[in-house]
Formats: structure tokens, C-alpha cells, sequence
């Protein structure tokens, strides 16, 4: 299928690259400019910004509660963003929107990011507020049972590297892993995956650019041989929480995600692999507005609450 006609339109107006160094500040104002004013952001019965105080130190997240009810389930979500970019607000609306279908308590963390924290101190971040959540739950009305976690892109790298960490530990708590269109593998050589060649240029994400965006992560000190750098890369993913993973047709990173899910497959974990036909990397975050690619959040809904308490 090809791409979206309403993507193919967002993409035809956003010029081509020009070779210039890529300037972290610069492109974080870029995307803050463009976060939804509070008054237009889909309304939930409680959103909070409050400090998470983790063994990693203090981080900040910001809490989504749905609706009023005596007990949730709680998720905690990465954003994505190169390991560079995103904050809780460019992802406010996602976190919001998986509130709001899934019906569990949302917690989205505002983790240290590339180049100024060196690895692994966004991982470690992500890590300590979900061990923060479970420790937490009788102020944050966690049901006792369910504790998923969720991430898109470089987010989902977080969650796949989360749900291995916390299963070394002997800390059984997570009970589902989401990860929307997964960068499960930084080593960026182009013959590793065939959708690095389909989906090499006009897509949005393209396969030229993985390299000098996610170098700010790798330059600080994370080597993409380590399975908590690249997820794939771990010998065994036996014994992991069940996990749906998110792809998109014209991604170059759609292969590495789905083979992801094969291995967890092949391990004994229950995966489940949807792939959006016409669509982008970050389509979750940048076009769900167009009907069919919000059903990511339905989808979501429905392997959360059929699993619940499982």
C-alpha cells in the first residue's frame, strides 16, 4: 500500500535535509513550538506533574488519571525521540490518548536525555520510576496486579531494555510491554534488515538519517553490541512480560521490530505484532489524528484489559 495520502501531504512540505550538524537545542524549541495549548488537549480527570524520587535520583513524570475509580491499572510511558528529543509535553498527547482508551493510570517520565546525560541515565531513569510506581502503589491507586509499560520509537528501546532489566533483577511486577514502531537495534547497517532499502528515503524517518540522530545517544557512551543498548541482541528474552509491538509499513525500522517479536516468540513470550499499512514512523504520535492510525490506542486497550490481572 502506499503511504497515507494525508502523510504523503506532510511530507511533500517538509524540505530535504541540507547536511548541517543537527543542533539538539535548536530542534527541542522546534518541537516545543508546536505542543497543543492546555486548553485544546483532550481533557482526562486528573493530570499532575509531580517528582518521582527513585533510586536514580529525582525525575520528573507526569501522572494521567482517566476517570474516577476506586483502583487502576498503571502504565508508564517512554517517549521517543532519538534519546535526544521529546519531553512530557511533545508526548503529552499520546499519554493522554492511552489514558483514555486504556482506562489505566498513565505515567509518562521525563527522563534525562542525550547529549548533556551520558548513557545509561536515561535508561536508569525510566527504570527507577517504574520500580517507583510498584513501590508507590497505594498512593497512586494501583490495582496490585497490573503494571505495563509503553514507549514509541527510541521509547520502545526503553521498554524492551526495562522489561529485561527488571527480569534480571528477579522484579516480577511488569506485567505487559508496549512498543510502537521499536528502534530495537542500533547497528544501522543497511543490509541487516530489508526495510532500511524499501523505506530509505521519503518516508519521513530516513535511513541516511539514523546514524547522525541517534549518535548523540551512542557518542555518550552507549555501544550498540550491548542488549541494553540494542534489545535484540540479548541471548536469551525468555521470561518477559507478554508484549504487543506496533509497525508501520514504510518504516526503515519495521523489520527490526517485527523480528523482535519473533525472537520473543521463539523464547516462549506471547507477542502479537500489528502492522499499519500506509503508514510512517511516529505515525502514533504525529498522525493519529486521522482515524485509522489512533486505533493503535484501541489496540492498546484491548491487550491491557483482555490480559488484565493475567
Amino acid at each position: 500500500m502506499t503511504i497515507h495520502p494525508e502523510i504523503a501531504k506532510v511530507l511533500a512540505a517538509i524540505p530535504a535535509p541540507d547536511g548541517s550538524p543537527l543542533d539538539p537545542a535548536a530542534m527541542r524549541a522546534a518541537e516545543a513550538a508546536h505542543v497543543a495549548a492546555p486548553a485544546d488537549r483532550l481533557p482526562l480527570h486528573a493530570v499532575e506533574d509531580v517528582t518521582a524520587v527513585t533510586k536514580a535520583g529525582e525525575v520528573p513524570v507526569r501522572i494521567y488519571t482517566p476517570a474516577e475509580a476506586g483502583a487502576y491499572g498503571v502504565l508508564v510511558y517512554f517517549h521517543g525521540g532519538a534519546f535526544f528529543l521529546g519531553s512530557l509535553d511533545t508526548h503529552d498527547h499520546v499519554a493522554r490518548a492511552l489514558a483514555k482508551e486504556t482506562g489505566y493510570k498513565v505515567i509518562s517520565v521525563g527522563y534525562r536525555l542525550a547529549p548533556e546525560a551520558a548513557f545509561p541515565a536515561g535508561l536508569e531513569d525510566c527504570y527507577a520510576v517504574v520500580r517507583w510506581a510498584a513501590e508507590q502503589g497505594q498512593a497512586l491507586g494501583w490495582d496490585g496486579r497490573n503494571l505495563a509499560i509503553a514507549g514509541d520509537s527510541s521509547g520502545g528501546n526503553f521498554v524492551a531494555a526495562v522489561a529485561a532489566k527488571a527480569h534480571e533483577d528477579g522484579f516480577d511486577g511488569v506485567t505487559h510491554q508496549i512498543l510502537f514502531y521499536p528502534s530495537v537495534d542500533l547497528d544501522f547497517a543497511e543490509d541487516r534488515y530489508p526495510s532500511l532499502r524499501e523505506n530509505a528515503v521519503g518516508f519521513g524517518l530516513e535511513t541516511a538519517g539514523l546514524k547522525p540522530f541517534n549518535a548523540f545517544y551512542l557518542n555518550s557512551g552507549a555501544d550498540p553490541a550491548d542488549p541494553l543498548v540494542s534489545p535484540i541482541k540479548r541471548g536469551d528474552l525468555g521470561g518477559l512480560p507478554p508484549a504487543l509491538i506496533i509497525t508501520a509499513e514504510h518504516d526503515p525500522l519495521r523489520d527490526e521490530g517485527e523480528l523482535y517479536a519473533r525472537r520473543l516468540r521463539e523464547a516462549g513470550v506471547d507477542a502479537t505484532v500489528s502492522r499499519y499499512a500506509g503508514a510512517n514512523h511516529g505515525f502514533v504520535q504525529n498522525f493519529s489524528w486521522i482515524p485509522e492510525f489512533y486505533r493503535p490506542f484501541h489496540e492498546a486497550a484491548g491487550f491491557l484489559n483482555t490480559r488484565a490481572g493475567q
